[in-house]
């Protein structure tokens, strides 16, 4: 896969809405993209609070995505356009369950000059609580080897 991957600059924001309290949380790594005939597969590494490492890997079909992360926190979390996923955030305080519904997937592919975007608006309960409103904006942009 590494042959034909590109190193590119990747921001992900996240924004949650719980009952109008806000959360914001903004990363920016560098990054590996790779393109197939049927997917895009991103992937990259971030810093746990306690500086341990996260890598994360998402993989962009036409009809759903899916994030893993491995490391200090593990999950394989998928959403497909108007339905329901499930899954288990695994945490070094406990598992999580969480039950996803995916209201809306946009995804325009990093090609040439441009850069790649993809925003998921999304509901998540965690263990049965009352539903969160999120909104997730990846942005991969072209970054030469240096």
């Amino acid at each position: 896969m590494d042959g034909n991957s590109k190193q590119v600059a990747v921001e992900l924001k996240t924004a949650i809405d719980d009952n109008g309290q806000m959360e914001y949380n903004t990363i920016r790594q560098t990054g590996r993209f790779f393109q197939t005939d049927t997917m895009d597969v991103l992937t990259y590494k971030e810093k746990a609070e306690d500086e341990s490492p996260i890598k994360n890997m998402v993989t962009i079909h036409k009809d759903k995505v899916t994030v893993k992360r491995t490391g200090l926190v593990s999950m394989n979390q998928q959403f497909r356009d108007r339905q329901t996923t499930e899954n288990v955030f695994q945490h070094p305080y406990g598992n999580i369950h969480m039950e996803t519904f995916t209201k809306a997937i946009n995804y325009q592919p990093l090609s040439g000059e441009q850069n790649g975007f993809l925003r998921i608006d999304y509901n998540v309960k965690l263990n049965g609580a009352d539903e969160r409103k999120h909104q997730l904006t990846l942005t991969i942009r072209h970054k030469e080897d240096a």
